[in-house]
């Protein structure tokens, strides 16, 4: 039998080494339950904190790190990130349009819904291939009836002389915005050149453009705008909070909206990735959002009290009226659609 022998220095060694192991081994467990979620900022980030990362999460050991930014911030970095084999994030969090863009770029997961227990709640008519949904809610009017005397009934009352001086527009919200133009004036889903004469109207008669859900918010609340168009979610939160606005569904249709999750194919932690997806769908998340953010669940386990479902819902009329969007449209013409936003309407 060999003897080996070992000196004071080849212990002191060993000893460095297995600490130098042990530290990475540590390293290597963290970043395992460590989930790095691509988010807006702002009430959504805050309310996935509140309502997912902490109760269903960071309760069973996971970090959730929020790496917030638009998503027309977040789109082109995953785009860039395709050709490397470790992308920077985890989950994306998307409107169904970038959702769109981000599947025919073809750097999304396809969801495997084996590993989402709580998928067996979600709504038929929501589930897709690509992205989780999260949560909906529709295009709707908004105005403050101090300042509005007369109920706005249409997405064209966006460019209505007798609303002149009142009326703010979302930036980041280009996209829809330029749909209900679209819809108010003959226009599709397809076709959003009719919509662009009145945009360009309301420009005229001093349409006052905001950066941020958030920042409109505050517009309405020191009675700066009295009249928006936004998510009937948003609606109530703002509510909420003290703002004073009436809610009227436009007589040309709600336009659907659904912020959904993805995986791309490149996250680092797709166990987590899909842990953070499971998360999401628990009800009692699901129902905080619906209280904080007014947005509908996509999971049927969600109980909503009855009232609360009367400010945050749409009456069964209401309903035949939802018009979805064309996101395959939206990706193939968007660079287009922002060029004429920035260049015509805000410029």
């Amino acid at each position: 039998m060999t003897k080996v022998y070992l000196t004071r220095r080849h212990a002191m060694i060993g000893g460095l080494a297995l600490a130098g192991a042990g530290a990475l081994g540590r390293a290597a467990a963290a970043e395992d339950k460590r989930i790095v979620l691509g988010t807006w900022g702002g009430d959504y980030s805050q309310l996935i904190t509140k309502n997912i990362d902490t109760p269903f999460l960071t309760s069973r050991g996971w970090e959730v790190v929020h790496a917030e930014a638009n998503d027309t911030d977040r789109a082109p970095k995953l785009l860039l990130e395709k050709r490397l084999p470790r992308g920077t994030s985890d989950v994306q969090a998307f409107s169904s349009a970038f959702v769109a863009k981000m599947v025919g770029a073809e750097v999304v997961e396809k969801i495997d819904y084996a590993k989402l227990p709580l998928a067996k709640d979600l709504l038929p008519a929501l589930r897709s291939d690509y992205s989780l949904p999260h949560i909906y809610s529709g295009k709707v009017i908004l105005y403050n009836p101090k300042l509005i005397s007369e109920a706005p009934t249409s997405f064209a009352d966006l460019w209505n002389p007798k609303y002149k001086g009142k009326v703010g527009i979302i930036d980041i919200q280009y996209q829809y915005t330029m749909m209900a133009a679209a819809l108010a004036s003959g226009g599709s889903m397809t076709n959003f050149e009719p919509g662009k004469a009145g945009l360009l109207e309301a420009k005229k008669l001093g349409v006052k453009i905001y950066p941020t859900n958030e920042a409109m918010a505050q517009a309405l609340k020191t009675e700066e705008v009295g009249m928006c168009i936004m998510w009937k979610a948003r609606a109530v939160q703002w509510q909420n909070s003290g703002v004073s606005v009436l809610v009227v569904t436009p007589k040309e249709g709600v336009i659907a909206f659904v912020s959904e999750f993805l995986i791309p194919k490149n996250a680092p932690n797709k166990d987590g990735a899909y842990a953070f997806l499971n998360a999401t769908l628990e009800a009692k998340a699901q129902e905080g959002f619906a209280a904080d953010m007014g947005y509908n669940p996509t999971v049927t386990s969600a109980k909503v009290p009855p009232e609360l479902n009367k400010r945050i819902g749409f009456s069964e009329e209401e309903a035949k009226r939802l018009v979805n969007p064309d996101y395959g449209f939206i990706a193939k013409n968007e660079a287009d659609l922002k060029e004429w936003w920035d260049k015509s309407f805000k410029g």
